[in-house]
């Protein structure tokens, strides 16, 4: 068979005849649709081979019309090897006559019908907002959302979703805009548009929440790629304190996409991997992969390695809004090879305005902020307010949030929701306002499973973030980490002038001289008296060394760190006392080899009197390399052989530290003591298998599925273990009046409702009289693994 396909293909070039003009319309476009357009055509490039236009047929290299027969096209079609031939196995081989057509086609320059293409009819949305004409309310909902929801579902003959249980509702409301599971109190608020307001107006709440959504939209995060070599800088400090000042989103944008200092800088730059990369990987592809995505829903990815085989966008565009970034000139690259163009900066929508592709670098990157975040661009607003929507709902009003040229199931919707958040001064928390206090937002959840994409007929229950489990976990088992790793001032809004200064330098012991490298294997302790005239209402430290330390006050242990890159907190007050106070610090540095050695610590402590006094590392504190042998956490006090310690510079310390530092300094001063949230954390195995990103790429959109991986961990990773753990302690060391209180009491925080009798008495049943730690422990994992509490729904 395969012997006499190839007889056929030569047959066709070898015959004069074949060679005369080919009807594309009647003969080649019907064979192209019997055996290649489900594969090849349309949303589909399986293989990377899209036929959808002449161009791409020709870019991809299929078609050689220099040497027509040797066209790898017909090659795939003779060939009889099941891994190579095509269409594969599993369908209809091309016949000879069929395969005669295309190799005639192919032969005679691959002529094509001038506008035609194999792809889908594309949406394209309108470029400025209209503010649509509300329908009128029906049966007294008058709230804009409601009424053209409400006339959405009527037009489709779909029912409105009954009203959810306020504890429902209460749940959903703090889990969606705070992140947290509600207190009974919320629970307990008759007004549903009271606990909106309540809940947004927890500011750092909704920071320490929102700071997920926004690390996943911006590829921000705390560790992993980049980060050690310096080819990758956070936005976290600006980030929070932008979430915290409710900062509008126009303005975020711009700030990002043209930065006006470091702090939001890392956003653009994105990341400078190691060794050679693709061109899609550079800088600029970066840039313009990561700007289209987060603010104007488009998927670049495609359309930076040749024109878009799903959607509009063309290299051509890809790489013009790439040029925007580039310090000097940049060649387009056709799927990693160059084409010898260079690419004019520009971006997508020129009816909205221009930019001057001469300006200098900074200028233009201004100059696009600009036009991204201008009031005419609807679809940097429509963007922002679908993913909000998809958020609080469950699914998109466009779906996927990324494919903005999708239409919407309601366009009247997205554009109302759009030209508030315009008319409100880009204010994210009005939108979500807006939406969490309309009769459908509190409606009862449908089952994902049965949602349909394409329509909407009410919220869908959701799975919880990474976070929100962790968060509503650590909330009940009473288990919240003692410390964090984001460098952020918790708490803390930037209108105090946007940083905390620090007092304290980096020390060590005498030598020859102090700058140069430290044996390595040293070990020293370094120390200050200082003396109280009472004990502090609050003390708290914050400090690191370069390599390790262990930190007593008067002769106990306090804290110990091997990660200088880490500076810990500590609290001081039970420590210190009226009078003299020693604080010592055995201080260690690594390796076999001389190198860099160093210590800094920085306290506060507040007297009965209000007054903060800092202690800091500094030239009055003294060190002795007679380092005493521990026993017990004590450390026994040195009576002689002091010397003053030498203040060291060293330039690769202080840069890398600096903001998580002085965040750990803002907590120590301010008393902060809100309960450490997951958002704030690198990420671990356990937050990877619960669905967190590692934010090397942009994600919009979390998976929805539960995995194997997932299902072992909730039942047996060992830090949830611990957390579970210390939640049977914590519940066994409460106060209840017998065991049935405590059962309502856990269901009430856990699930917000009352236990059914059933689980009451099988509950009550195994816990007994006297619950243990143990068997309370089983309780909470049980009841924190059931799917009502791992939706939101």
């Amino acid at each position: 068979m395969a012997a006499m396909r190839c007889a056929i293909l030569a047959a066709a070039f070898a015959t004069q005849a074949l060679a005369a003009e080919v009807d594309f319309a009647h003969e080649v476009v019907p064979v192209l649709k019997r055996h290649c357009v489900e594969c090849h055509g349309g949303g589909q490039s399986k293989g990377g081979f899209s036929l959808n236009t002449r161009a791409l047929m020709l870019d991809s290299g299929a078609v050689d019309l220099d040497a027509p027969a040797d066209s790898y096209l017909l090659e795939l079609i003779a060939s009889s090897d099941p891994e190579y031939q095509m269409p594969p196995p599993e369908h209809d081989r091309v016949p000879a006559a069929d395969a005669t057509v295309l190799a005639k086609w192919v032969d005679a320059g691959l002529p094509w019908e001038a506008g035609f293409t194999f792809a889908l009819d594309t949406y394209e949305p309108p470029l400025r907002l209209t503010r649509p004409t509300l329908p009128p309310p029906r049966e007294g909902r008058d709230h804009p959302v409601d009424r053209i929801v409400d006339a959405y579902l009527a037009d489709r003959g779909v029912g409105r979703p009954q009203p959810a249980a306020a504890s429902a509702f209460a749940r959903r409301a703090s889990l969606d805009l705070v992140g947290l599971l509600p207190t009974p109190e919320m629970a307990a608020e008759v007004s549903r548009d009271a606990l909106v307001d309540e809940l947004l107006a927890d500011d750092v709440g909704y920071a320490e929440h929102w700071l997920t959504f926004y690390n996943d939209l911006f590829r921000n995060d705390y560790s992993g790629t980049g980060f050690i070599t310096g080819g990758r800088r956070q936005i976290s400090g600006w980030l929070y304190e932008s979430l915290m000042a409710n900062k509008p989103f126009d303005a975020m944008a711009r700030e990002l996409i043209a930065p006006p200092t470091a702090a939001s800088r890392g956003f653009i730059d994105g990341i400078k991997w190691r060794g050679e990369v693709s061109a899609g990987q550079t800088l600029p592809i970066q840039f313009s992969q990561s700007v289209s995505q987060s603010f104007l829903g488009i998927n670049m990815k495609c359309a930076s390695c040749h024109d878009s085989f799903v959607d509009r966008w063309t290299l051509e565009e890809a790489y013009g809004l790439a040029a925007v970034y580039a310090d000097g000139p940049l060649e387009i690259h056709r799927c990693d090879k160059p084409t010898g163009r260079t690419a004019t900066a520009g971006w997508p929508f020129p009816e909205l305005g221009t930019l001057d592709a001469a300006a200098p670098r900074e200028e233009r990157l201004r100059q696009l902020a600009a036009l991204t975040t201008s009031p005419e661009n609807g679809r940097f607003a429509r963007t922002i307010v679908n993913r909000l929507w998809h958020r609080l709902m469950g699914r998109g009003i466009v779906h996927p949030v990324d494919a903005m040229q999708t239409p919407p199931w309601s366009e009247p919707l997205l554009d109302f929701l759009a030209s508030e958040l315009v008319d409100s001064g880009y204010d994210l928390k009005h939108v979500l306002r807006l939406i969490a206090t309309s009769e459908i937002y509190a409606a009862e959840c449908r089952p994902r499973e049965d949602a349909p994409v394409e329509e909407f007929a009410g919220p869908v229950a959701r799975r919880m973030t990474a976070e929100q489990f962790l968060d509503a976990v650590w909330a009940l088992c009473d288990a919240a980490p003692e410390d964090f790793e984001a460098p952020v001032f918790r708490g803390f809004d930037g209108s105090a002038g946007g940083a905390i200064e620090s007092a304290a330098e980096w020390v060590w012991g005498t030598g020859e001289d102090p700058i140069n490298p430290r044996p390595g294997g040293e070990r020293v302790l370094l120390r200050k008296v200082v003396k109280l005239d009472a004990k502090p209402e609050r003390a708290a430290a914050v400090l690191t060394c370069d390599n390790g330390f262990e930190l007593y006050v008067n002769g106990r242990l306090a804290a110990t760190g091997d990660d200088w890159m880490t500076p810990q907190a500590v609290v001081l007050t039970d420590l210190l006392k009226k009078g003299a106070n020693r604080i010592e610090v055995i201080a260690a540095n690594a390796g076999s080899k001389p190198n860099a050695a160093g210590f800094l610590f920085e306290a506060r402590v507040v007297g009965a009197d209000g007054q903060t006094r800092t202690v800091a590392s500094d030239a009055s504190w003294e060190w002795t390399a007679a380092v005493p042998k521990t026993r017990e956490s004590r450390l026994p006090a040195v009576k002689a052989g002091w010397s003053p310690v030498s203040v060291i510079t060293e330039e690769g310390w202080t840069p890398r530290i600096e903001l998580l530092f002085k965040s750990r300094l803002f907590w120590a001063e301010t008393g902060f003591d809100r309960p450490v949230r997951a958002a704030l954390l690198r990420n671990t195995d356990l937050m990877r298998s619960l669905g967190r990103p590692g934010r090397e790429q942009i994600v919009s959109m979390r998976p929805d599925t539960l995995t194997t991986l997932e299902a072992l961990d909730l039942a047996n990773e060992p830090t949830l273990s611990a957390a579970f753990r210390r939640g049977g302690e914590h519940w066994a060391g409460r106060s209840f009046d017998g065991p049935d209180a405590l059962v309502e009491a856990l269901y009430r925080e856990a699930l917000g409702r009352r236990p059914t009798g059933d689980e009451a008495a099988a509950v009550a049943d195994y816990l007994g009289e006297t619950p243990t730690a143990e068997r309370l422990q089983d309780v909470l994992w049980a009841v924190c693994l059931q799917p009502e509490f791992l939706l939101v729904r």
